[in-house]
């Protein structure tokens, strides 16, 4: 059984009798239960249909938090072979909130990245929630380089609140590690493909995402502030974070008619924690897609083109 969102409650009503009714079968295998399951599962399934056809920008930030969407560590297991990580950043340590390796996808062999945020108590604290040090970005920023040199694609897999905050994160330049970091985003001459998986949040997501592609999962945001965080500084009241949500326009649907990303990944009814696997099949065809479509622009134009997709989007935005 997997965790219910507040809205999910009539579902995980429905469930649970699913459930209740399975073990008193189990306890008395004369029971007819099929026909009654059946009803109640039917239901199930159209009210999750219904509720994740409709939901709100809040809801949508719930989900893209949802502890059972699948992590950086799942997308790696599945996608990639020969997945051989880096580590360290050769001046201050190794960040375990972004990951960055060398691997093969689809027998090519590419460059990799993304945050990972941990899925218990354990694997949470050791990455940090997914929010990177400054030497995380350094760590980018040497893969990015070596990607470079060895004309390997890039892919990265996007879920952060952001990068940390903390005072040990300004000691050691967290600003001038992110600008450094996208600024090789931008002198790549590979082909370069970003996912938002879960959470893209301000310059911690930009910093391994400004790329040729980008996409998003269906129920994913993408955001340059948290909802609380908006809601704190606009209003001074957290809980106006349901409504800094709907305004700051974070959803993947929102960023397509705003042109900040380039497609949407569907994800499967229910969001990508009802099925992980089918949702990693799914990204993974998009960045297939993705790469075959650059497989054979020249360098210099790919990074032309990158670095123009983002003037043209700053024009945009400030129109």
């Amino acid at each position: 059984m997997h965790a219910y969102l507040e809205f999910e409650r009539p579902i995980a009503e429905l469930e649970g009798k699913i459930v209740e009714l399975r073990k008193l079968a189990e306890e008395d295998p004369a029971m007819q239960i099929d026909t009654e399951v059946g009803r109640l599962q039917s239901r199930a399934d159209g009210m999750i249909k219904d509720i994740y056809a409709k939901l709100t920008p809040w809801q949508k930030v719930q989900v893209a938090r949802h502890p059972g969407r699948p992590h950086f560590s799942d997308y790696s297991r599945q996608l990639f072979d020969e997945f051989t990580p880096l580590a360290g950043d050769r001046s201050f340590g190794d960040d375990h909130a972004i990951i960055a390796a060398l691997a093969r996808f689809r027998g090519k062999a590419v460059a990799v990245i993304g945050h990972e945020k941990g899925n218990d108590t354990k694997t949470r604290l050791k990455h940090n929630f997914g929010m990177a040090m400054p030497e995380g970005y350094r760590k980018a920023e040497r893969l990015f380089e070596m990607a470079n040199r060895f004309g390997l694609p890039v892919i990265s897999l996007v879920d952060t609140s952001g990068a940390y905050a903390g005072v040990a994160a300004e000691e050691r330049g967290q600003s001038e590690a992110i600008a450094r970091s996208t600024q090789a985003c931008l002198n790549l001459r590979v082909p370069f493909v970003s996912t938002i998986i879960g959470e893209g949040g301000s310059g911690g997501a930009l910093a391994i995402a400004t790329a040729n592609r980008v996409f998003m999962l269906e129920h994913s945001i993408y955001s340059v502030i948290s909802p609380e965080g908006c809601a704190s500084i606009l209003w001074r009241k957290p809980e106006k974070a349901q409504d800094a949500a709907a305004a700051m326009k974070i959803t993947a649907q929102d960023c397509l008619n705003l042109k900040v990303i380039d497609g949407i990944v569907p994800e499967p009814i229910g969001g990508a924690h009802r099925a992980p696997e089918e949702t990693i099949l799914n990204v993974g065809e998009q960045i297939a897609r993705a790469l075959a479509e650059m497989d054979r622009i020249p360098g210099d134009q790919l990074r032309r083109e990158r670095r123009e997709k983002y003037l043209e989007m700053g024009r945009n935005l400030t129109v």
